[in-house]
């Protein structure tokens, strides 16, 4: 038999936990600049305790093909790629009226 998650009560295979809090995310879209006028585009608003940071942020870079990284919970990714990212976390399953640009 497989292992009970703790908050939903169905099995791990079966969990919900990551879809519903994929849709209860407030996410904040940004663009700023680095030294020599580099652009990078920040994702805010992601909880690393219920959403897999890691993971997001790996297919976002190979999907951009730019590098990037995670400080603080907070996505980091090389270039400006505001339009691009918010279809890309649509189609992950986030709820577009929560994602501000």
């Amino acid at each position: 038999m497989s292992e009970i998650c703790s908050k939903c009560g169905l099995p791990k295979d079966l969990c919900i936990c990551e879809e519903v809090a994929k849709e209860q995310q407030y996410i904040l879209i940004k663009v700023g600049k680095r030294r020599y006028g580099k652009e990078v585009t920040t994702i805010e608003g992601l909880d690393g305790s219920e959403i897999n940071l890691e993971e997001l942020a790996k297919f976002l870079k190979s999907k951009l093909a730019c590098g990037g990284t995670i400080k603080n919970g907070v996505i980091e990714l090389q270039g400006n790629h505001v339009a691009k990212v918010k279809e890309l976390l649509v189609k992950k399953g986030f709820n577009p009226d929560r994602i501000k640009v």
